[in-house]
């Protein structure tokens, strides 16, 4: 019987280590790293005579990074994508597995209206001019015996956004 209190023990002094009340969940956890892998603006649709709704369409490519040994699935990866300090729209990847110390390529193609405080950023964008970005936001992952842990919100990736143009003007 001596051996079966030693489990509960040894298990509790494990576990101890791996909860955030016993040591900061930072030791336990690395926060996986996002990087902008492609950013482009495909299409921009202005405000025509037809009544349609200005739509800017973007392709996105994110790299994301494990530094972990256990592979990871990301919920609800996603945030505000911000042009030179505006926040031009909301993009979102619903579930992101990250094979352990591996890293995962998330492609997303998003449709942003475009409205009067968001042209102009747009329109530089398509002209070839050089902007900023960010891409501000927040991550859920399941920890197991942690459970389900929230990240953010944080700046997930920012960088020099310059293609080429695709109006003409």
């Amino acid at each position: 019987m001596p051996g079966r209190r030693l489990l509960p023990v040894s298990f509790a002094a494990v576990l101890c280590g791996a909860l955030s009340a016993c040591a900061p969940l930072q030791q336990v956890f690395q926060v996986p790293q996002v990087a902008v892998q492609d950013l482009r603006l495909t299409r921009l649709t202005l405000p025509g005579g037809l009544g349609a709704a200005p739509v800017a369409d973007l392709s996105l490519t994110l790299r994301v990074t494990n530094p972990n040994p256990l592979p990871l699935r990301l919920a609800n990866l996603g945030g505000a994508l911000v042009i030179d300090g505006f926040e031009v729209g909301q993009v979102s990847f619903p579930n992101v597995a990250i094979p352990a110390r591996g890293e995962a390529q998330q492609p997303a193609e998003l449709s942003i209206p475009v409205s009067l405080n968001t042209a102009a950023s747009f329109l530089k964008v398509a002209r070839g001019q050089l902007v900023t970005y960010r891409l501000d936001g927040q991550f859920s992952t399941d920890l197991g015996p942690l459970g389900l842990q929230s990240f953010g919100p944080f700046t997930l990736a920012q960088g020099q956004w310059k293609q080429p143009a695709i109006l003409p003007f």
